[in-house]
């Protein structure tokens, strides 16, 4: 009989403690959709700051813009983290044309690769096509020195998650300079990394090797590409460009960060959070504009609702992920030397996108505890719970605490690489009520992370 009444007494309890987190969770949707401040926030980061960019005085202007709307939100602690960033800059707008045997002179969109060294001047030189990275690195040098070598691989259409399309090409902006400069070519082009055939150029971080010339790297449109493609097709054409960019030494900036104290374990962390700086291009508002506000959305709902967690809950806006990650690497270090716990960690960096779900970098018991919020959220048709990344911004925290569990917000992929690094990535291209659902998602989540670790 003690026992039939203890299962029945929990029994009701927990059917009681779910009941009353469903209940709580919805009032985060209802505050995010009804009385929500993201898509403003959002806007107002986009058009008054405007891409940022590590090291330009954007970026400047959005750590004090970041700041500001931290305090005006009144979390418990709002402060800055001092780092080192790298600082590049595009100069004057590149300049590209396609020259063909029968005297036609093709403009072409075009946008130096991040990191690029300049062309000092006009530079022309007959282009060879290569359409895979793999088949550059087999050429003979003879067939490459002294040309601009054209990478002309692109995304498979055929991967339903469009960032396994990207992650499969990447390699051709990440390496494409080294490898073509290793076989004399005198530059490098590559076709946009993006889904669509539009004209907008795609810029991204590139390297180089200290012990191999460095060479000029850009991309061109897609548009361009299967025009530039085509003609190649038939005979054999001079492409003309003209970089004005150049590296500057590293600078001073800034992590932004606020918190809302755990009233139990204080000096236990869940770090959620997106990256600050942007590209030059465009206004950073699907990358990582949508991700920095789905976080700081998140906890001004928390505070709202006057919930009060077991654990501290810090968002971070990170510095520098687009090109060198030193916000990451700093903030896990800097986090490791104060003797802070870190339990979790959450990022957004995938668009402001409508919710799918959360994937999981961790052991077989963070899995679990991922798929046991699933039920949660089927109400508002997130289904994807599973292994996967968190995000290069929290990476680095894996080294500095070992077996920290790294979540990462998955939105829907499709749309992403219409606008990622691109000219067209601006305000008017986020949906406002996918916005706010993102915020939701990410505030249910970090809610029932802070109950359940």
């Amino acid at each position: 009989m003690k026992f039939t009444l203890l299962t029945v007494f929990l029994t009701s309890f927990l059917s009681f403690s779910q009941n009353s987190d469903s209940l709580f969770i919805r009032s985060i949707y209802d505050e995010a959709l009804s009385r929500g401040k993201s898509y403003q926030d959002l806007h107002d980061l986009c058009k008054d700051v405007g891409a940022r960019l590590s090291g330009s005085s954007e970026a400047a202007m959005a750590v004090q813009w970041s700041k500001l709307r931290m305090d005006n939100y009144g979390f418990d602690k709002v402060y800055l983290e001092e780092i080192k960033v790298p600082h590049w800059e595009r100069g004057t707008k590149e300049s590209g044309w396609i020259k063909t045997k029968n005297g036609e002179i093709i403009k072409v969109n075009i946008l130096a690769l991040g990191g690029s060294v300049g062309t000092e001047g006009i530079m022309e030189a007959e282009v060879i096509e290569f359409k895979h990275l793999d088949e550059l690195k087999k050429a003979e040098p003879s067939k490459v020195a002294g040309k601009l070598v054209f990478l002309n691989q692109p995304m498979d259409e055929q991967q339903i998650n469009t960032f396994k399309a990207y992650g499969g090409c990447y390699a051709i902006r990440g390496d494409g300079a080294v490898e073509a400069s290793k076989l004399g070519a005198v530059g490098v082009i590559i076709r946009s990394l993006a889904m669509p055939v539009d004209v907008h150029p795609h810029t991204g971080s590139m390297h180089y090797d200290d012990k191999i010339k460095k060479i000029p790297a850009a991309a061109i449109s897609t548009v361009d590409a299967n025009k530039l493609s085509e003609i190649l097709c038939k005979n054999k054409a001079i492409f003309v460009m003209e970089l004005d960019c150049k590296s500057y030494p590293d600078v001073t900036s800034y992590n932004v960060i606020a918190e809302i104290t755990g009233r139990e374990k204080p000096n236990e962390i869940i770090t959620f959070g997106g990256h600050l700086d942007s590209w030059d291009t465009g206004e950073g508002a699907h990358d990582d504009g949508a991700g920095v506000i789905h976080c700081l959305e998140a906890l001004r709902i928390l505070r709202v609702l006057k919930y009060k967690p077991e654990h501290t809950l810090r968002v971070v806006f990170f510095m520098n992920e687009e090109n060198g990650n030193m916000g990451g690497k700093t903030y896990a270090e800097w986090s490791k030397s104060k003797g802070e716990i870190q339990i979790a960690a959450l990022e957004s960096d995938r668009g402001g996108f409508a919710p799918r779900g959360f994937e999981c970098d961790g052991s077989e018991a963070h899995l679990k505890i991922l798929k046991s919020f699933q039920s949660y959220f089927v109400p508002y048709e997130l289904a994807t719970f599973q292994k996967g990344y968190g995000g290069v911004d929290i990476a680095p925290l894996k080294q500095s605490f070992t077996g920290i569990p790294l979540f990462g917000f998955v939105p829907d992929s499709q749309r992403y690489f219409d606008f990622h690094h691109a000219s067209s990535d601006v305000f008017e291209s986020v949906n406002k009520r996918e916005l706010e659902l993102g915020c939701a998602a990410v505030g249910t989540f970090v809610y029932l992370l802070d109950k359940n670790l």
